[in-house]
């Protein structure tokens, strides 16, 4: 099958073209050194064809931006006499992909694809969605399931789509790491996005959840509620080849939702803000993570007024912008690069009750959203005691921790407290296998979240990530 190559999107017409800007530099900036690190990129087209059942409704019609599925291979190399000798360490791939959810054995193969292009190991890559609405699933677990039951209509788990992206991924990234892009210097910069972020939870007066603030809240008294807990900061990271920047890794806790159910393919929000920063920075790869927004959503500032969408983007440009003007830089080298990674076991909710699950697959409905084959598929791995695993990727004073499913953002502002030495990032919706993921306190409060539709995931599995949370950082090189 064939795909289209998305056209350029004319929207932004009215973005002033930005100038690479000058930034702040360490004290470690003169010539630099032979380039010990280098970074490949890649892209490419992840947008279902028409009639492709995404997350909630079919495909009718594939507009100008579509989605993307980018990232980014970074290895080193020992310099010796000048000469290039065996590699530093084994390459690791972070990977965005503009899809609701990757989850169980999906996250498993889309690992494996990317790791035998870049000639690393699973355990040394990151896969996470930045969850748009408007976009596919994918959990190849589940496909089995239902294929096992005699399901004829898979819907959202049919899986051949997931295997056409991974076999034109693992073409593109094994050419990228052909022609990677010496590193010299890595930057890390920070701004507060306004007026995007609010907490989706309304708390009443008896500590319970009154309301949710969805990301399109058409009532005016839920839309004055307070913001609540969030997380303003957005980080940005950036690879720089002397004052060239090469790519830019950004990172933002919010559903990325302004309106969906449309049957047209959208990086929503989050995506056009990428889109802008790539116009105004050309050749340099721009790459987003969704950090842990599962409570956070657009919901103060969004009616669901079309318009509002672009008013988002807008926002968040102006923040990535803010953050990458504010860059500051230091000399890497191979040494400067960790990766750091633990396997853990998350408690499965009580109220999956595999036996149930089961009779439920035969009638299961292609239009259900959460339902009995990805649970089944999540329960069965608990029990068969397949972990996830949890890494985080050290530059310089920089960590960037990579997370599993749809994460309170209590457990970002959690990472950052744990050492505020360092200059911390999350990227959550990794493995989306566990649904929702509260705090443990969060579950007696109530609330969609931690519901058991949402949540896949028992109240102690705080206790299981803040561990591993510490664990990764504090690891030392």
């Amino acid at each position: 099958m064939s795909f289209r190559k998305p056209s350029i999107f004319l929207a932004v017409a009215f973005m002033a073209a930005a100038r690479v800007p000058t930034l702040a530099w360490s004290q470690q900036d003169a010539d630099p050194a032979p380039a010990s690190v280098q970074v490949a990129k890649f892209d490419i087209d992840a947008t279902p064809p028409v009639d492709f059942m995404m997350a909630y409704d079919r495909v009718r019609r594939v507009e100008e931006l579509g989605l993307r599925c980018r990232g980014v291979v970074i290895s080193g190399r020992s310099d010796k006499d000048g000469s290039v000798a065996e590699p530093a360490f084994q390459p690791i791939v972070v990977c965005a992909v503009d899809w609701i959810g990757i989850g169980n054995d999906s996250q498993t193969v889309f690992k494996q694809t990317l790791a035998r292009a870049a000639a690393t190991t699973p355990d040394r890559v990151a896969v996470h969605t930045l969850h748009q609405h408007d976009a596919p699933r994918s959990d190849l677990s589940a496909e089995a399931l239902l294929n096992a039951a005699g399901v004829s209509d898979l819907g959202p788990h049919a899986g051949w789509f997931t295997r056409e992206v991974l076999q034109r991924l693992e073409q593109a990234v094994t050419l990228a790491v052909r022609q990677p892009t010496p590193v010299t210097h890595v930057g890390h910069g920070v701004a507060d996005v306004d007026s995007v972020a609010s907490n989706r939870r309304i708390m009443g007066d008896d500590g319970r959840v009154r309301a949710v603030r969805y990301t399109t809240a058409r009532d005016p008294a839920i839309r004055a509620e307070p913001v609540g807990v969030i997380d303003p900061e957005l980080s940005c990271v950036s690879f720089w080849h002397g004052e060239v920047p090469v790519a830019v890794l950004s990172y933002y806790a919010c559903h990325p939702q302004s309106y969906y159910r449309t049957g047209i393919p959208s990086p929503d929000f989050p995506g056009i803000a990428r889109f802008m920063r790539g116009q105004d920075v050309p050749d340099v790869l721009h790459v987003h993570f969704n950090g842990a927004g599962g409570n956070i959503g657009a919901g103060k500032y969004n009616d669901g007024a079309k318009e509002n969408r672009l008013i988002l983007a807008t926002r968040m440009a102006d923040a990535m912008k803010r953050a990458f003007d504010t860059t500051t830089k230091f000399a890497v080298q191979a040494d400067d690069v960790t990766w750091h990674s633990t396997d853990v076991l998350l408690p499965p909710a009580p109220h999956l009750e595999e036996n149930e699950l089961v009779k439920q697959l035969t009638g299961w409905s292609p239009d259900q959203y959460w339902g009995s084959p990805d649970k089944l598929a999540w329960l069965r791995r608990c029990k068969s005691g397949d972990p996830i695993s949890i890494s985080c990727l050290g530059l310089g004073s920089t960590r960037i921790l990579h997370m599993p499913g749809e994460l309170f953002v209590e457990y970002q502002l959690a990472a950052k407290a744990m050492r505020p030495d360092l200059n911390v990032a999350m990227a959550a919706y990794g493995d989306y296998g566990p649904g929702y993921i509260g705090t443990q306190i969060a579950y007696t409060e109530g609330g969609y979240e931690t519901s058991e539709r949402a949540s896949n995931v028992a109240p102690q599995a705080e206790t299981v990530l803040r561990d591993a949370m510490k664990t990764l950082l504090d690891a030392r090189p």
